[in-house]
């Protein structure tokens, strides 16, 4: 299947194990020496004060947790976003 870019930033990204819709991609970070997708980039929760003080807040989440991409939202396997959050998502 052949997926363009500019159609996976129109999908919804879905935690599977906790059901929570987590927003739509904002970048994409990819490895041009290996030419694959290393992870996709969700922004944070930061609101308008935190972008106008600097706050950079997105989250990455890498590849090998997309377990799904369908036609209308991405399913990726992550943690709660709790304590363990750097497990999995890293703050950019």
């Amino acid at each position: 299947m052949l997926v363009k870019i500019s159609d996976l930033r129109m999908r919804e990204v879905v935690n599977v194990v906790d059901g929570k819709r987590l927003g739509v991609i904002k970048d994409i970070d990819l490895d041009p020496e290996q030419g694959c997708v290393k992870a996709i980039v969700l922004p944070g929760s930061t609101g308008f004060l935190g972008s106008f003080m600097g706050r950079n807040d997105d989250f990455v989440i890498p590849w090998n947790r997309i377990k799904k991409i369908g036609m209308d939202v991405i399913l990726v396997e992550v943690n709660s976003f709790g304590d363990s959050r750097h497990e999995v998502i890293d703050y950019v």
